[in-house]
């Protein structure tokens, strides 16, 4: 009788086992048609400018990104810090950026001499005093990436010339029409320096409430093609064609 238990008591637990086993990979199966299901829905969710991926990933990934996202915020409060701190010497206080060079290298300067020819009689350690230089290598870089960005402009600026896209012309007349208004409101210093800001304000709270922005700004989306529709509809359907699609024609 006891053999007999045993084997009974051992078929029983190995039925649990199976019903647990079965069980698990059912709900891991479950688990990832959900995943699937959740991608599938998230790839099909309106973003702003048509983004496929994160936030991060569209600044590039990077210390770039790091420092706009505030990933590090002793960098990111210390960047947009000494931004405000130039913003208030040049525009608060009305300083020249000259002056402000001069003076500033004339406090340093006079600083570590003093300390240079104090040293041998207070019997310290001098100053160790840096060599700045500009390595080749990476200015060259950033030359060439300045020089790539400008022939963009301009091949960008050809093309709009030669009347080939109506739609791009107009962005850019209104787009530039906007930046006259605006250069005329502000100085350039006062410009970059509200362009900073809204750097490091504008991605991190996007980067936050993404899923509540991105609805409102489907709804707008959908409002300027509807009156996008009715412009061209009324207006640039009514412009006549250039003669050398009149030819082809």
């Amino acid at each position: 009788m006891s053999d007999y238990e045993d084997s009974k008591e051992e078929s029983v637990i190995e039925k649990v086992h199976d019903h647990k086993s079965s069980s698990s990979s059912s709900s891991s199966s479950s688990d990832s048609d959900d995943d699937s299901k959740l991608s599938s829905i998230k790839s099909n969710v309106f973003r702003l400018f048509g983004r496929e991926k994160p936030v991060h990933k569209v600044f590039g990934g990077g210390k770039l990104a790091d420092l706009f996202l505030w990933r590090d915020k002793k960098v990111s409060g210390g960047v947009l810090g000494g931004a405000t701190a130039i913003w208030l010497l040049f525009e608060v206080l009305e300083y020249n950026l000259l002056t402000l060079i001069c003076l500033a290298l004339i406090l340093s300067i006079s600083i570590l001499f003093l300390w240079s020819n104090a040293s041998t009689f207070i019997k310290k350690s001098e100053p160790k005093i840096p060599k700045i230089y500009i390595p080749e290598e990476a200015f060259m870089q950033i030359v060439t990436m300045v020089r790539i960005e400008i022939n963009r402009g301009f091949a960008a600026l050809h093309d709009i010339s030669s009347g080939k896209d109506l739609k791009k012309f107009l962005l850019v007349i209104a787009g530039l029409w906007i930046a006259s208004i605006i250069g005329s409101c502000c100085n350039f210093l006062t410009l970059l320096y509200t362009l900073i800001v809204l750097g490091f304000t504008v991605p991190v709270i996007y980067e936050k409430y993404e899923d509540k922005i991105d609805p409102i700004g489907e709804k707008a989306w959908i409002e300027i093609k509807k009156q996008y529709a009715v412009l061209d509809e009324k207006v640039l359907s009514k412009i006549p064609k250039s003669l050398k699609t009149q030819k082809k024609e």
